[in-house]
This record gives C-alpha cells, sequence and structure tokens, in this order.
C-alpha cells in the first residue's frame, strides 16, 4: 500500500520539494537578527520591570562612547564632530569635556575641579584618548544598528579611522553580536558542515546522485523549519545560530536509518522492501523523535526567552526530520532503489570487551562511581556567566576598541541608581547634599571608576547669599532639561557609575556590595547590570530546571516504552552518568556556564537514550529467552556496539563543525554537545553492559520446561545503529 503510494507519487513528492525549495530559502533568509541582552529575560520579572521603569522615566539608558586620540583631538576638532552626532537621528546629545566643563563652571565649579572631575570618564591626563559620550534616544536604542552606522559613517567622513578613534558601548557590542550571530555570518561554517556531511554520505551509499539530493531534503527540512520560525515572529540570536546545524544531524540520521533497514531487506530477499523498511523503522525513530522532542521541550521551563524560543524551533526541527526522514526519503529510493549503506568498519571486538565488562564489573563500577563523587564537587563549583563581552572574539575591532577605551577612559558597564524622595518636602540643596552623600559612598567602592549626577554639577560649597543661590539654581533648571537626571518636580534623582571590570571583582559583585551598604538609604539600583545579574540567577536554575525536566519525562517514556519501572530507571542512569561528569569537569576547570551551554544537558540527554533503547530491547529478548545476563549482555553489545561508535563519531564531527563559528556562544554550544555525545561512549558502552552483569541469572527451569539445547534465539532484524534523531 505504502510502497504503491511511492512508486505512482514518489517522483511527483520530490518535484514539490524542489520547486518549492527557493521560496522556503528565501523566507529562511528573512529572519531578522536580534541579541538584545534585555530580550534574556521576560517581562514578568521584577528587575525587568524596573528597567522599563527607569527608561520610561529617565530616558534610555545607553550610550555609544568614542575615543579620539590626542594627536587629532583639539577642543574645536572634538566639538566639531560632537555637532555633527548631535543632529544624527537616534542621539539625544553628545557629552564632550568643553561641554561638560562649561555646564559645572557655570554653576560655579572652579575649571580644575571640573576637570578633575571628569577623570575616568571623559579621560584622564596620562591617557592617550579624548572623549566623548552619545546617549542615544528611543529611536536610537531601537534602531541600534543603523545608530551606530551613522555613528561609524560620520567618524570615517571626519577622516577617522581605526588607529585615531575607538567605539564601543553597548549599543556598538549588540550590532557586533547581531552581525556575527546572524545567519549571512554562519554561512561560512554551515557550508563546512554540508561539505562534511556530504562527504560521510557518499560514503555511506557510494552514490552521489542519492548523497546530494539526501543532502538537498535536508536541506529543506532546515529551510522549512526556519520559514515556520520567521512566521511564527521568532528571531534569530546567538542561540539560534546552531539551530541549522541540529535539525541537519536529526534529519541525516532519520534518513540513514531508514535508508540502512532498506538495504537489509533487500539483502535479506524481502519482496516489498521499501515497506519492510518503513515498518522496521517507524517504532525506534518515532520514539527517538519523542526523547528528543523531550529534552528540547523541557528548556521551555527557563524564563529566559531566547532558551525558551530555541526549544520550540528545535523541537519543530525534529518533527520536520521525522517528515523528512520517512516522508521523502521513500521518495528517493524509489529513483535509485540499488542504494545500499556500508559500515565505517572499526571492528571492535565488542563480544571480548563484554566478556571482560563481565569478570570486573564491580571494580568497574566503583572506579565510575568514585569519578562521579569526585566530579560532584566539581558540579558544586559550577557558576554561571552572560557576560556580552565574552561573546566577542578577541582579535575583532569591537573587543580592541572596548579594551582600549576601558584602559584610558571608563568603562562600560554601568549601574543606575535612583534616589527617590517620595513626598518630602526637603528644599532642592538639602536633596542635592543627600544625592551628593549617596553619591561619595558609591565612589569610594573599590570596583566603581567613576559616578556622575545632578550634584557633579555643584560646587561643593554652595553661596551663602540666597539671592547667588536662586540664580545658580535658576541656570541648573534652565540646563536641566531633557538632562535625565531629575525628574517628578525633583522628587527622583539619578546616580550613574561606572564600574570596572576585573576577575577579581565583577560589575556583578559590585552591585552587591552596594545594595548591602546602602540598604537604609532612599536608592534603587537598576541598569544593564543587574539585568545580567538576575540572567545569571536564571542561567543556573534554568540549567537544573531544565535537565530534572527531561530526567522525569524521558524516564517516563522508557518505563512504558519498556513496561518495566526497573528497565527504566536502569536506562538513565548510563546516560545521566555522561552528562555529570562533563558538567562536573567544567566546574573543576572553572569553565562558566553561559546561556547556550545551558541547553546542552536536556538536548543530550534526549538524543543519547535512543541507543539505550536499542540496547535494552535485544538484552531483554535474550535473558527472557533463558541467557544468563553476562551472555545477554554480550549479544546485546555486539548488536550495537558498532553502531553506537559509529553514530556518535559521526554526530560529534557533525557538532564540532559549529566551533568553526567565530562567534563564541556557537562554538562552545557545538565543542559541548560534542564533549557529552563522546562521554556518552561510557554510559553505553561501560555502564550499562556492567549495570546488566550484575542482574542476578534466572533461577535453572526443570527439565520439561527448560528448551532444547539446540534451540537457538531467533534473531530481530539487525539495526544499522545510529543515534537516530540527533545521534
Amino acid at each position: 500500500m505504502i510502497s504503491s503510494f511511492y512508486q505512482r507519487h514518489g517522483k511527483l513528492l520530490l518535484w514539490i520539494v524542489g520547486l518549492s525549495f527557493p521560496f522556503f530559502y528565501w523566507q529562511a533568509n528573512s529572519i531578522k537578527s536580534n541579541n538584545d541582552i534585555e530580550t534574556w529575560l521576560p517581562r514578568a520579572t521584577g528587575v525587568r520591570q524596573e528597567y522599563e521603569r527607569f527608561k520610561r522615566d529617565f530616558g534610555v539608558e545607553e550610550v555609544i562612547v568614542a575615543g579620539l586620540d590626542k594627536s587629532v583631538a583639539t577642543p574645536e576638532f572634538v566639538e566639531a564632530i560632537a555637532g555633527r552626532l548631535d543632529r544624527l537621528p537616534g542621539i539625544r546629545t553628545v557629552l564632550t569635556p568643553d561641554r561638560m566643563a562649561y555646564q559645572m563652571e557655570s554653576l560655579g565649579v572652579a575649571p580644575e575641579e571640573a576637570r578633575k572631575r571628569m577623570e575616568g570618564l571623559l579621560g584622564v591626563p596620562t591617557g592617550q584618548l579624548v572623549g566623548m559620550i552619545a546617549l542615544l534616544d528611543e529611536t536610537g536604542a531601537k534602531n541600534r544598528g543603523q545608530t551606530v552606522a551613522a555613528v561609524q559613517a560620520e567618524l570615517a567622513y571626519c577622516q577617522l579611522d581605526e588607529k585615531t578613534v575607538a567605539l564601543t558601548g553597548p549599543p556598538v557590542i549588540v550590532s557586533a553580536l547581531d552581525t556575527m550571530g546572524s545567519q549571512t555570518a554562519n554561512k561560512k561554517y554551515f557550508a563546512i558542515t554540508i561539505a562534511l556531511c556530504l562527504g560521510l554520505l557518499y560514503f555511506s551509499f557510494s552514490h552521489w546522485g542519492m548523497a546530494m539530493s539526501t543532502l538537498g531534503v535536508t536541506l529543506w527540512g532546515i529551510y522549512v523549519t526556519q520559514t515556520v520560525l520567521a512566521w511564527c515572529g521568532g528571531e534569530m540570536n546567538f542561540i539560534m545560530g546552531s539551530l541549522s546545524v541540529m535539525v541537519m544531524i536529526f534529519t541525516l540520521s532519520i534518513a540513514v536509518h531508514f535508508v540502512s533497514y532498506f538495504s537489509e531487506a533487500k539483502e535479506k530477499g524481502v519482496t516489498d522492501p521499501l515497506g519492510s523498511a518503513l515498518k522496521e523503522s517507524f517504532n525506534p525513530v518515532f520514539l527517538s523523535t519523542i526523547t528528543t522532542l523531550l529534552g528540547l521541550i523541557s528548556l521551555n521551563v527557563s524564563t529566559i526567552l531566547p532558551v525558551a524560543q530555541f526549544g520550540y524551533a528545535a523541537a519543530t526541527g525534529s518533527i520536520m526530520a521525522l517528515i523528512v526522514g520517512l516522508g521523502i526519503m521513500p521518495a528517493l529510493l524509489t529513483v535509485w532503489p540499488k542504494i545500499e549503506v556500508r559500515s565505517m568498519g572499526f571492528h571492535v571486538d565488542f563480544g571480548r570487551w563484554s566478556d571482560w565488562l563481565a569478570a570486573h564489573k564491580l571494580p568497574v563500577l566503583g572506579a565510575v562511581s568514585m569519578l562521579v563523587v569526585i566530579t560532584g564537587l566539581g558540579l558544586l563549583r559550577l557558576k554561571s556567566d552572560v557576560d556580552p563581552v565574552e561573546f566577542l572574539p578577541r582579535n575583532s575591532i569591537v573587543f580592541t576598541d572596548l579594551q582600549r577605551i576601558e584602559h584610558e577612559l571608563t568603562n562600560i558597564d554601568s549601574i543606575e541608581g535612583v534616589v527617590d524622595f517620595g513626598k518630602s518636602d526637603l528644599p532642592f540643596i538639602d536633596r542635592m547634599l543627600k544625592v551628593r552623600q549617596i553619591q561619595q559612598h558609591i565612589a569610594a567602592h573599590p570596583g566603581v571608576r567613576h559616578v556622575l549626577s545632578a550634584a557633579t554639577f555643584f560646587p561643593i560649597d554652595m553661596p551663602e547669599s540666597s539671592l547667588d543661590a536662586a540664580r545658580m539654581l535658576s541656570r541648573a533648571k534652565a540646563m536641566s532639561q531633557d538632562s535625565g537626571w531629575v525628574i517628578d518636580d525633583q522628587q527622583s534623582w539619578r546616580i550613574s557609575a561606572r564600574v570596572r571590570r576585573s576577575r577579581e571583582m565583577s560589575p556583578i559583585h559590585v552591585l552587591a556590595d552596594l545594595e548591602h551598604d546602602l540598604a537604609g538609604e532612599p536608592i534603587r539600583f537598576t541598569g544593564l547590570t543587574p539585568l545580567l545579574k538576575n540572567a545569571q540567577t536564571e542561567i543556573f536554575d534554568g540549567f537544573w530546571q531544565s535537565f530534572t525536566a527531561a530526567c522525569l519525562t524521558i524516564s517516563i517514556v522508557m518505563i512504558l516504552s519498556l513496561r518495566s519501572i526497573l528497565a527504566g530507571v536502569v536506562a538513565m542512569i548510563p546516560n545521566i552518568i555522561p552528562i555529570w561528569l562533563v558538567f562536573g569537569g567544567l566546574g573543576f576547570l572553572g569553565t562558566p556556564v553561559d546561556i547556550g551551554m545551558m541547553m546542552t544537558g536536556s538536548i543530550a540527554l534526549g538524543i543519547s537514550v535512543d541507543c539505550t533503547f536499542h540496547f535494552l530491547v535485544y538484552y531483554r529478548e535474550g535473558y527472557e529467552r533463558g541467557l544468563t545476563s553476562a551472555e545477554a549482555t554480550r549479544r546485546a553489545l555486539e548488536h550495537s556496539g558498532e553502531p553506537v561508535l559509529e553514530s556518535t563519531i559521526i554526530c560529534s564531527v557533525g557538532l564540532l563543525a559549529l566551533c568553526l563559528s567565530s562567534f563564541v556562544p556557537t562554538a562552545r554550544f557545538g565543542a559541548l554537545m560534542a564533549a557529552q555525545m563522546v562521554a556518552s561512549l561510557l554510559g553505553e558502552l561501560v555502564i550499562l553492559p556492567a549495570l546488566l552483569c550484575c542482574r542476578p541469572d534466572q533461577k535453572t527451569k526443570s527439565t520439561d520446561e527448560h528448551a532444547p539445547e539446540h534451540l537457538t534465539l531467533p534473531q530481530p532484524v539487525e539495526e544499522p545503529h545510529r543515534r537516530e534523531q540527533a545521534a
């Protein structure tokens, strides 16, 4: 029935795929890129709501910092550039040393004191750069890429090159991340992935036509997945950059698995090999898809939006892989019915390996237990990190400019404080003095480089004459229009602190200290640093929540599939331990877990349990027919050992292709996924067989009940294992 359908309509199905390919390719490339830090947290969190409130009240916080080399930065030239930047759409105002000094001096601050107050913000006496800060308005923040490009164009027009000007700030970094995380930037390593997969397909099929066609329908499935993402309003970000490779691995593993069943059926002389292959492969492939889906859907428990979005997108990709692998691949086999799959030919003696494990099962399990305990200590040291600067390549101009400006001018990491006087009837000067007191306390912290507020522009000693004080306050009020320092009729005052970046003391540590030291003052903190602090907590909590959810849901599926609670529990142990070991090792190495890396545990778990399921099916068949535990384990290991080894190598190579990306999060994701795939060999080829060998043998049955000695076990259709679904 199914075979006749593909015989009649297979070529039509392939024509539909081919003709729709350009449309889906165009739609897939229409996805916009967005690596905005603010999207890392949902709006429901208190930290995010406080930040949104701050932006509404004081205006957008984001700034672009430009540092001009002193060899060209004459006061006249700096002011000319500032004037051009002032006129750009998206720029609210530009701060320069002369402009800030003029404001302070007009309020009675001595010139030398004014210059001193700007140190650590717009320059230092021994530095080689003179700074200017462009404050973005709401339009500029919404169109960061265009605003940054416009600023760069103006600097280029003024004949400033990379040697004479450095540019940084959150908008510059986010724009760079958007560029590096876009599909255009990912095409290079994705092309290398395609070349590797094409080579593996040709090695498997020994037929260029079948290899290229299989790769073609795989790409079609990837573009359909991305089209669905675009239609659902999804955005491309640094996490989504690995989606294409993940879907490719999912699809190719199912496709090769199906062709292997087809090839076996032909070798056995089955009348309808296509129908037989569909029948034999559907259940294991469907189960593989279910476990992979559960691992991906578990990511949705995370409150970090890009992680949840990746879970939905990759789950869609795994379903698309099933459709392509079992829906379109049969049509290709009607075009090339003589295709066969060949083994990679490792020729490992898994029977001998099984015998050794049976003889040394207790020492092996003891060693594994010690390793689990030791790496458990590493898990306790595991920490998270979401510093966007760490995502920049060290050889990029953006990172170089950042380092130069932070050394010569100021740091871009900021903590924003809001001093709220509420309904207090304090006079203006008393409020200003209170703000100055809090500002001085913040500035005294060793991690703070510079602090700026409305109080910065006033002299230390206020005029004694009420008339002089009134004139000064009148000038201050005139200059404060749209300044973003004092709002709500002097009720709320803003204090902006620039904090240092170091291994010993991060901005998040500085924030924690300030919150503790100023707990009794009428100040609350917001800005990007509190957002990142909250994101780090969410990453750590989300990692354990998603992994726990994946373990529970996949365990239930395994128990139902194997129809045994004990078998389900045993099936999960060798899959959890390798992931435990990898993340424990990261803890010992002091490698922090970022947003992309936190997802790998759930994904790897959903992928790896597939091989365990096949191993247990063969083991149980042998055990229930009277074999001892060691004999049943040997039978299962001889059947699945080589396919497990081959599929792990294929998968790891495909995932390692992500390491070619210049975008750090994508490279880390690929490296950690590949490491967990390799570590899964320990669970499937060592831990699981050793555990099963510990099972007590069945009691010897009576002679009447015992099967004849010459009875041989019926051998199931040999399954050319691969790690279906993302193997």
